[in-house]
């Protein structure tokens, strides 16, 4: 935790600043609750900006597992089948086998925002196959849902809060974060 007057917890972030931190924990929660594009699109595009991030609860967060509070209809987790642990080690290895074309476009989208915004707004082969796979109001909810992931997990990986969150811990056998980490097959851009 780089802040030391805090219990290093968002909720302690909260004590110190709580009329910022709340906007952005509504801005968080409103990408949960109101986004209407496929879990596995989302789960793609979410997972690669956390690893550009370095966010290790956003890395080990599967939403469909992890959420409890995305409102009263479940929100973004409703919206198709969560994807399976497969799903996630590839997405976490920066591999795109078993994603269709949307899901790999996405996270080409979500790299570009996270690491080069400036190429990506004239990159016109990519904008030309986002407009053919996506409709406009899909392209401005997953631009949306990019930038809160990429904002809100520099903050927490920052401000040292990104290790201290829980989330329940890989069963027998299933990949983890750490243990990419541990063998040093992390990509870091």
């Amino acid at each position: 935790m780089r802040i030391t007057n805090t219990d290093g917890t968002q909720r302690g972030l909260r004590n110190l600043a709580p009329n910022i931190v709340d906007a952005a924990h509504g801005f968080a929660g409103a990408i949960y609750q109101n986004c209407t594009l496929p879990l596995r699109l989302f789960e793609a595009a979410r997972i690669e900006t956390a690893l550009i991030n370095g966010c290790m609860l956003c890395m080990n967060w599967q939403t469909a597992r992890d959420s409890t509070n995305v409102g009263p209809d479940g929100g973004v987790t409703t919206n198709g089948p969560a994807p399976d642990q497969a799903f996630y080690d590839t997405v976490l290895a920066r591999r795109t086998d078993g994603l269709d074309e949307r899901e790999i476009a996405a996270v080409e989208f979500a790299r570009g925002m996270g690491t080069n915004p400036q190429g990506l707004s004239a990159d016109e082969e990519l904008w030309a196959r986002m407009q053919d796979l996506f409709t406009d109001a899909e392209i401005v909810e997953l631009t949306y849902c990019i930038a809160g992931w990429m904002g809100l997990g520099r903050v927490a990986h920052v401000l040292g809060t990104d290790e201290s969150c829980g989330v329940p811990e890989a069963a027998e056998g299933q990949f983890e974060i750490t243990q990419l980490i541990r063998a040093g097959n992390l990509v870091r851009l």
